[in-house]
C-alpha cells in the first residue's frame, strides 16, 4: 500500500451549558450536584398543558458568544421542535433552532505549532434545551436524573476544517478559554458544562483516485485527553477498515460511536439520524426572537479582548515567552490581575515571574485560579518593586508572596517582620568582603589569576559574603564591591 495517502477531516460539534440562574424555558434553579430530580417542574418534565417562557439572559449569552466567534448574528430567529424519543427527554421533543440559528458563518483562530494560528470556520451557533442524564451504575437497570433537562445549551458547529487530533484539542481548549472570558459558562468539563462531538472521516488517495471513508461521530466527550485520543483512534480504525473492506462514504449512513476510556477505543452505538428524521417544525408555544439594534449593541459592548489576542499582545508588548503568555491568559481574572499590577508600577517581567512561578504552583495545589489566591494588584506591584529595587532577594519575594496569600499584611511589613530586608549599606558590605578576602587567600588567588577556576572561586567568595550577612547583603552590591577588590 505504498501508493496510499490520506487526509484527516474533522468537524466539531460543541455543547456549552450557559451560566444562567434558571433553565432555558422555566424558572427551575440551574444547579449542579443536587439530589436527582430535585430541580424539576411541570415545564421541564414536559407535563401536558404547560407553556415555556424564554430565558432572556440565555439569548444574550448566545449572541455574545456568536459575536466573539465572528458570526453573523441574526436579528430574527425562531424556535423549532426536534422530535425524538429517548428516556431522558420526557416530552419526546427538544426545543431547538433549525433553519434560523442565532449565529452563523463565523470563525475561530486556534494556536498551532511554532507560534502560528489556524482559522477554523464556524458553520452555526444555536440555542436549545438540554436533555436529562441516564445513569447505568445501579445494576441491571438504568436510572434517569432530569435535573439537567431544560438547561440552556449553546451548540456550536464548525466546518470540517480540522486536520489532526492536536488541532481538535487546540480548538476545544481555545473555546473553553473564550466562553470563560466572556463569563457565559463555567465550562467545567467534569460537571458536563462542555461536551464535544467530533465528526471524523478520511480522504484517502490511492492510485490517483480519492476515496472518502464513512463519517463517524464520537459522542459526549468531556476531557481534552479523550477528545484527542478518540480522534487519533478513529483515524487508525477508519484507515484499517478502508484497507480491509474498501468501504466509502457512499456505502452507508453516518454512525455514532462512544468512547471507552478504559479500553481506549471507540464503540459503535447506532446509525446517525438525518435532519428529516427529527421532523423539525416551528415551536408553536414560543414567539420568534427579534433583536433590536439597541439590544444588539448593548450585548456587543460586553465583548472583551479574547485570550488568543491577549496572548499575542503579551508576547509582543512585554517580550514574554509563549509559555508565560499562555499561563497569564489562561483565565481572564489572572490576566487582569497581571495588567493591573503592571499599571500600578510593577515591572512586567518581575510580576510575570511571581505569578507564573510561585502563583501557578500555589493555585494548582489549591485548585483555584491565581487571581483567587487573594493578592491585590497593588500589593503584587509593590512586592515586584521591592525585588527590583534590591530591597529583598528573589527567594524572599517568593516567601513574601506565599505569606500574602494567607495574610492581609502588607509586603513591606512581612519583609520587616521576617528580617528579609537586604542590606545595601556599602560600608558595611565592604567590611564583610574584606573579611572574606582575608579568610580565603587561595580562593582569592584563583579568582585573580583568571584561569579555569576563576568563575568558580568568585562564586564561592560571593557566597561567603552572603553567608556572613545571614543572607541580607544585596547581591548586586556585593558583586560590585568584590569586583573592585580584584
Amino acid at each position: 500500500m505504498n501508493d496510499l495517502e490520506y487526509q484527516v477531516v474533522v468537524g466539531l460539534e460543541i455543547h456549552v451549558h450557559l451560566a444562567t440562574r434558571t433553565k432555558m424555558f422555566c424558572s427551575c434553579e440551574l444547579a449542579y450536584g443536587q439530589a436527582p430530580n430535585s430541580r424539576v417542574c411541570p415545564v421541564c418534565l414536559g407535563m401536558p398543558g404547560v407553556l415555556p417562557i424564554m430565558n432572556r439572559q440565555a439569548v444574550e449569552f448566545a449572541i455574545l458568544t456568536a459575536m466573539a466567534l465572528n458570526c453573523r448574528v441574526s436579528p430574527y430567529t425562531k424556535w423549532d421542535r426536534k422530535s425524538y424519543y429517548y428516556p431522558d427527554l420526557p416530552k419526546n421533543y427538544q426545543i431547538s433552532q433549525y433553519d434560523l440559528p442565532i449565529g452563523q458563518d463565523g470563525f475561530i483562530e486556534i494556536p498551532i505549532e511554532q507560534g502560528r494560528t489556524k482559522r477554523i470556520r464556524i458553520r452555526r451557533a444555536h440555542l436549545e434545551e438540554d436533555a436529562g442524564k441516564n445513569t447505568h451504575t445501579f445494576g441491571d437497570f438504568s436510572a434517569i436524573d432530569l435535573n439537567r433537562a431544560g438547561s440552556p445549551l449553546l451548540e456550536i458547529v464548525t466546518e470540517p476544517d480540522l486536520s489532526s487530533p492536536a488541532e481538535v484539542r487546540a480548538l476545544a481548549q481555545e473555546l473553553q478559554r473564550i466562553v470563560r472570558y466572556l463569563g457565559v459558562s463555567e465550562a467545567d468539563m467534569q460537571k458536563g458544562h462542555m461536551r464535544f462531538e467530533p465528526n471524523i472521516n478520511l480522504h484517502v488517495t490511492r492510485n490517483g483516485q480519492v476515496f472518502k471513508t464513512p463519517i463517524t461521530e464520537v459522542k459526549n466527550l468531556n476531557s481534552f485527553r479523550s477528545i484527542e485520543r478518540s480522534v487519533a483512534y478513529e483515524i487508525e480504525r477508519q484507515l484499517d477498515e478502508f484497507i480491509e473492506t474498501g468501504k466509502t462514504l457512499q456505502m452507508g449512513n453516518k454512525k455514532t460511536f462512544g468512547w471507552d476510556d478504559e479500553s481506549q477505543c471507540t464503540v459503535l452505538q447506532r446509525e446517525k439520524e438525518e435532519a428529516h428524521d427529527y421532523r423539525y417544525f416551528p415551536e408553536p408555544d414560543l414567539v420568534p426572537v427579534e433583536v433590536s439594534t439597541e439590544w444588539m449593541e448593548s450585548i456587543r459592548s460586553r465583548l472583551c479582548e479574547l485570550p488568543l489576542m491577549r496572548e499575542k499582545r503579551y508576547i509582543q508588548q512585554y517580550r514574554m515567552s509563549e509559555y508565560d503568555a499562555g499561563v497569564l491568559t489562561a483565565d481572564r481574572a489572572t490576566a487582569e490581575l497581571f495588567e493591573s499590577a503592571v499599571q500600578a508600577g510593577g515591572e512586567a517581567k518581575r510580576v510575570c515571574n511571581l505569578l507564573t512561578q510561585s502563583g501557578l504552583k500555589m493555585s494548582n495545589d489549591r485548585g483555584c485560579t491565581m487571581a483567587e489566591l487573594g493578592i491585590s494588584p497593588d500589593k503584587l506591584a509593590r512586592l515586584a518593586k521591592m525585588a527590583d529595587n534590591g530591597q529583598i532577594s528573589a527567594t524572599s519575594a517568593v516567601l513574601i508572596f506565599e505569606t500574602m496569600t494567607q495574610s492581609t499584611d502588607e509586603p513591606e511589613q512581612i519583609a520587616a517582620e521576617r528580617n528579609l530586608i537586604q542590606k545595601s549599606d556599602a560600608g558595611e558590605i565592604e567590611v564583610l568582603v574584606d573579611q572574606v578576602i582575608a579568610d580565603h587567600p587561595q580562593a582569592v588567588a584563583d579568582w585573580r589569576e583568571g584561569g579555569k577556576k576563576s568563575a568558580k572561586s568568585r562564586g564561592f567568595l560571593m557566597g561567603q559574603v552572603i553567608q556572613k550577612s545571614k543572607g541580607q547583603a544585596n547581591p548586586k552590591m556585593v558583586s560590585e564591591i568584590l569586583d573592585r577588590k580584584k
